[in-house]
């Protein structure tokens, strides 16, 4: 691996685990990106959150400044549009489950050693496994 491509994914997982961590020292919240989705839409029962809006924009904002100046990801859409909507509903579905999402339970609970996270990040990632197995043996990728 070269200094340049090991580089961007180190200073990118620091930043993530920077902001996740000032979030939680500023506001005493963990900073899953599903609760701050809920957060910024007003589904908390306390409104709107002005501070998940603006972590929702940084998140977004980082992304496309760094597709915009570092390099253009090639992406390439596979799958059907019902296929992704509906991976996209049981996604959620999952979070609200599970209480949390990967960001939330996978970057936060484990730096905290969560019970309730480790055991939730070995579901998903389980699950995940499994599920990445069974589409390619079904599909003939093995």
């Amino acid at each position: 691996m070269s200094e340049i491509n090991f580089l961007w994914p180190l200073s990118g997982g620091l930043l993530i685990g920077l902001s996740a961590g000032l979030y939680l020292l500023t506001t005493g919240r963990i900073a899953g990106i599903s609760g701050l989705v809920a957060a910024a839409a007003g589904l908390t029962g306390t409104g709107s959150s002005k501070l998940a809006l603006g972590f929702l924009a940084g998140i977004l904002g980082g992304a496309f400044a760094a597709a915009t100046f570092l390099r253009q990801p090639d992406i390439e859409v596979t799958s059907s549009l019902p296929l992704l909507l509906i991976g996209g509903l049981l996604v959620g579905f999952g979070t609200r489950l599970g209480s949390g999402c990967t960001s939330g339970h996978g970057v936060c609970g484990l730096a905290r050693l969560s019970p309730r996270s480790i055991v939730a990040t070995l579901t998903f990632m389980t699950v995940a496994a499994l599920t990445v197995f069974a589409m390619r043996l079904f599909a003939g990728a093995l």
